[in-house]
């Protein structure tokens, strides 16, 4: 997890309940505008196909197979 990340869950977590919910709803939401169907590459995703591409071997269990033809 980055560096980011992590600060913002402490963040979330100074937070009321309640709000802590619509935060989490928030990214959400975020999440989903950016990648509807899930499938955008993570940074380190990216990474990892570069390298691969590179002849860089990827181990079948780093890959999330349900991803897979969609």
């Amino acid at each position: 997890m980055s560096n980011m990340a992590m600060e913002a869950a402490r963040l979330m977590d100074m937070l009321p309940e309640s709000d802590q919910n619509f935060a989490y709803e928030f990214i959400k939401k975020l999440v989903r505008a950016w990648d509807p169907d899930f499938t955008k590459l993570t940074p380190e995703e990216a990474r990892r196909v570069d390298e691969a591409e590179k002849g860089e071997f990827i181990d079948a269990r780093d890959i999330d197979w349900s991803k897979i033809g969609r």
